[in-house]
């Protein structure tokens, strides 16, 4: 929308997780059921009402033409943020909508602003041993006995990890656990732990790795895992499951206009604060250093839950929102 030289992204994913038990749910997850002014469903709150949100309010900014703001305005839809957060969005900011200078991420932030996030690995650590009878233990070696005080020094790493005062505590935590092994009478001979690690300010991959590697010693093997997986046109963007941490200034141009914004879309003044999960700001911010900030309708709570949720009136106050940035955006000299 608009064709001035400063670019701002809205960026908002399309796709989600799964349903899991579906009995567990109160209602159909994609019967897109409102009640009491709520839109009930799968995605509802992460992400699709934010998609629903920008396309709307890129209608009201080309009807408004963009309230004399010199700039265009980019309304993108990503795919496979639950697979891979910002895999998509900095392939559209490298290779389609270079030179962006201004992101905004729908993700839920309960119509408050927000300025970014820990950063997050995923890794494997795995303990080999030697196959045997499981009738006789001690002929052989056991990979998943192996594996037991390292799990246990994980947990205490947890506690001993940094904290900072806006992002929080970094953690790490076991996700997964599973072992090779002939049968269930056999001694197993290879074990594999997989990883959650969460990182805070001045944690890096580098650290991360150096305190696990430190924990398991010479008793197994870290890694770094990997994803390959083909998006649904077929391309593949191998990248390592590193997500790098980021938190934009609070004194920073862009969060000033993203209160602005607030202040004349909701007739208040937004709390400014940080997401809990991770979101495509990991590629936008944390990878290629462009200022991001994030709004969005309902809670993180209701993301992934089978109460997943998006008060509609949230959806109209997102619209009025994103439609009044470009101007505030315009006002603070975030891009120009």
């Amino acid at each position: 929308i608009g064709e001035g030289d400063a670019k701002i992204v809205l960026d908002a994913h399309m796709d989600t997780v799964g349903v899991g038990d579906r009995s567990a749910w109160p209602h159909d997850p994609f019967e897109g059921k409102v009640e009491n002014g709520i839109v009930f469903g799968r995605g509802a709150s992460d992400n699709k009402g934010a998609v629903a949100a920008q396309v709307y309010a890129g209608r009201m900014m080309a009807e408004r033409e963009l309230d004399g703001a010199g700039a265009t305005v980019y309304v993108v839809g990503t795919v496979m943020e639950e697979d891979c957060d910002g895999l998509a969005l900095q392939y559209v900011l490298t290779e389609i909508l270079t030179g962006a200078e201004a992101v905004i991420l729908g993700e839920c932030t309960d119509l408050d602003v927000y300025r970014g996030h820990r950063g997050r690995m995923e890794l494997v650590v795995t303990t080999r041993g030697e196959s045997a009878h499981a009738s006789a233990p001690e002929r052989g070696r056991n990979a998943v006995t192996a594996m037991a005080p390292i799990i246990l020094e994980i947990d205490a790493l947890n506690q001993r990890l940094a904290r900072h005062e806006v992002l929080g505590k970094g953690s790490i935590a076991v996700s997964k656990i599973d072992c090779e092994t002939a049968s269930l009478n056999a001694i197993p001979d290879r074990c594999r732990v997989f990883i959650d690690r969460r990182l805070t300010e001045g944690e890096t991959r580098a650290s991360a790795l150096e305190e696990l590697e430190r924990v398991v010693g010479d008793k197994g093997v870290v890694e770094v895992l990997a994803y390959a997986e083909p998006s649904h046109t077929g391309l593949i963007r191998e990248t390592e499951k590193y997500y790098p941490t980021w938190i934009l200034d609070e004194d920073h141009p862009l969060v000033a206009a993203g209160t602005e914004a607030g202040v004349i879309a909701l007739g208040r003044e937004p709390r400014v604060g940080r997401w809990t999960f991770s979101t495509n700001g990991v590629a936008s911010a944390g990878r290629l250093g462009i200022p991001t900030i994030g709004f969005g309708p309902s809670e993180e709570k209701w993301a992934h839950s089978v109460l997943d949720q998006c008060p509609v009136e949230h959806l109209v106050k997102s619209i009025a929102y994103y439609a009044a940035l470009p101007a505030a955006i315009a006002s603070k000299g975030v891009a120009s």
